[in-house]
């Protein structure tokens, strides 16, 4: 055993195609975002390190799948129609990583792979590749490969790319047998070993797929972790199956794509340890900005000046940046840019336009209006406060102390940061106390004229035993958050959206600065009945919301406050719930 890893194991001297690659990204000699640079540091660290623990590095293994592309393969579409399939650097990389590790039984050592990058890379014939690689080169007797995905004619897509493949190839179309007509192909089978290749859908209803190879496409649109679990569970009596995710970046950090996108950064930095899990994941670094920098394009785009060209690429910015709608797409899609929603509410710099800096104290006395969006044990707890005299804006955040280190790895920003400059509340105990935010209420009932605090009846029954406690005397209206009018005031969310909306790009708003509501803000997204009436929705959004939701809360409260005493609103305060009277 020892004389074959000395045998297999690279040197910088003379290195294969895909430790090359590792040691040019390392060197800076290709430029490359933090994970991936991550993932490239994995691979020398397990060149170095990895014998010990039984890793092998098979020279051999990774220049035969290299060669398969280049002299079995050939490729399809446009200049590159009928051209041998010439691996890019990159994805040498992952072909040779995905072929060349082997644990200490001599079968692969990675079972599962997360491939992230940029809209046109060339992800799915990569993908396809190693399945038809998978199918015949492999030699692994009635060996299953699947194109997969939630639907039928998403799975379809990449498997037609394999079909494409075979049709091109003359050494690949002698050994294979299509079923179905022409562009209706169903099944790759390869008689020899009993081998076939086909598309798979969760809604297919069938059972006991036994995966040796499972290609699963555009995983970012994936709902749940279905399709995955369904190849995983099929692969116990495979001895070196291969699970192999491709995707572009996503806007729903709730998703499962997230999940792996997470995992594959965390396996790749070291912070996780797990050697049958293999990640490659394009990403900027901090502080890159594409829409201001072209030179971070190539970090998403591992491809460009081969798949595509610079051209492209600035059409799609300039485009962006005309079309503010379509700048989280681009983003997302081009730069790899986990950042936004799919549909954000407001844009970037629209919001941080209306954002200032202000002392409370500059307020003592003036007249304002409430939005209060209450919290269980996760979410935040949020208290926004509308002057309409002075157009100003300001909210309050509280989150609970003893789970705050856990959320913010799990929501991803920095809550313990927040807290200790002031920009949120951390009480503790593993949910919100209401306690603090009454006496919080009563300390700003004090300084201002609050006329009202608009309210969602969710949790508010726990918070008036607390005001009344306190002593505190406040007007509470209630705030209809879905479709419906709040009964008693006829406050409702479609409204106050659009009001909100209007002081934002009109920019008759002053919000005071504040890095959890900006975050809040970048991760709304609407959703709209029949007749276009738009609310927040929550699931849909990526991140907390609960700052935005107050505030609109609060403006929609003051603006109807107003309306009432021009006379054009009747039954505004009709019946409020006045609490600690």
């Amino acid at each position: 055993m020892a004389e074959r890893k000395k045998k297999t194991r690279s040197t910088s001297s003379s290195a294969d195609p895909a430790t090359q690659y590792a040691l040019d990204v390392t060197a800076g000699k290709i430029l490359a975002g933090p994970d991936i640079r991550a993932a490239c540091a994995r691979h020398l660290r397990d060149l170095a390190e990895g014998p010990q623990r039984g890793l092998i590095w098979d020279v051999e293994a990774v220049t035969r799948v290299i060669d398969f592309f280049a002299k079995v393969l050939k490729l399809n579409g446009g200049e590159h129609e009928g051209q041998p399939f010439i691996l890019l650097p990159w994805q040498c990389f992952i072909a040779g990583s995905l072929f060349g590790w082997k644990g200490p039984d001599g079968t692969r050592r990675f079972r599962m792979s997360y491939i992230e990058s940029g809209k046109g890379s060339g992800k799915s014939p990569l993908a396809g590749g190693i399945g038809l690689y998978l199918l015949m080169a492999d030699q692994e007797p009635r060996a299953e490969v699947y194109a997969a995905a939630t639907k039928k004619d998403q799975a379809m897509i990449l498997f037609r790319d394999a079909v494409t493949m075979v049709d091109q190839s003359p050494a690949l179309s002698k050994r294979i047998t299509k079923s179905g007509g022409a562009g209706k192909e169903w099944n790759l089978a390869f008689l020899q070993s009993g081998s076939f290749f086909k598309p798979i859908s969760s809604d297919d209803g069938q059972s006991g797929p036994r995966p040796h190879g499972a290609l699963i496409d555009e995983v970012h649109e994936h709902k749940t972790n279905q399709v995955v679990e369904m190849m995983r569970a099929g692969t116990k009596g495979r001895r070196q199956a291969l699970i192999f995710l491709i995707t572009n970046s996503g806007h729903d950090k709730t998703s499962v794509c997230f999940e792996y996108h997470e995992y594959g950064r965390k396996v790749a930095a070291g912070d996780l340890v797990d050697d049958s899990f293999f990640s490659f994941i394009c990403s900027l670094d901090e502080g890159d900005d594409p829409f201001k920098d072209e030179g971070c394009w190539p970090k998403a785009n591992p491809s460009l000046g081969y798949t595509f060209e610079l051209k492209y690429l600035r059409e799609q910015v300039t485009q962006a940046r005309g079309m503010p709608s379509k700048e989280s797409t681009v983003r997302r899609l081009n730069f790899c840019q986990w950042v936004e929603a799919a549909d954000p509410w407001i844009n970037s710099d629209t919001w941080m336009s209306c954002e200032g800096d202000y002392a409370l104290e500059e307020l003592q006395g003036e007249e304002c209006y409430g939005g209060l969006d209450l919290s269980g044990s996760r979410d935040l707890t949020a208290l926004a406060l509308f002057f309409p005299k002075q157009r100003k804006l300001f909210v309050e955040f509280w989150t609970p102390k003893d789970t705050m280190l856990d959320r913010a790895k799990t929501d991803h920003v920095p809550y313990d940061s927040w807290v200790r400059d002031g920009y949120v509340h951390a009480p503790p105990g593993k949910a919100v106390n209401y306690g603090f935010v009454a006496v919080r209420i009563g300390e700003l009932a004090a300084m201002f004229n609050i006329r009202c605090l608009a309210f969602d009846q969710y949790r508010i029954k726990y918070l008036e035993p607390e005001l009344e406690k306190e002593s505190v005397s406040v007007v509470l209206i209630p705030h209809g958050q879905g479709y419906f009018k709040a009964q008693g005031s006829g406050l409702w969310m479609p409204r106050s959206i659009e009001v909100f909306e209007e002081r934002l790009n009109d920019k008759t708003i002053i919000i005071r600065r504040n890095p959890c509501l900006r975050w809040n803000a970048a991760s709304a997204v609407l959703e709209a009945d029949q007749k276009d009436n738009r609310i927040f929705a929550k699931k849909k959004s990526t991140g907390r919301i609960d700052g935005v939701v107050a505030s609109a809360m609060a403006i929609g409260a003051a603006e109807d406050a107003e309306i009432e005493e021009e006379g054009d609103l009747d039954g505004f305060f009709d019946d409020p719930i006045i609490v600690g009277t």
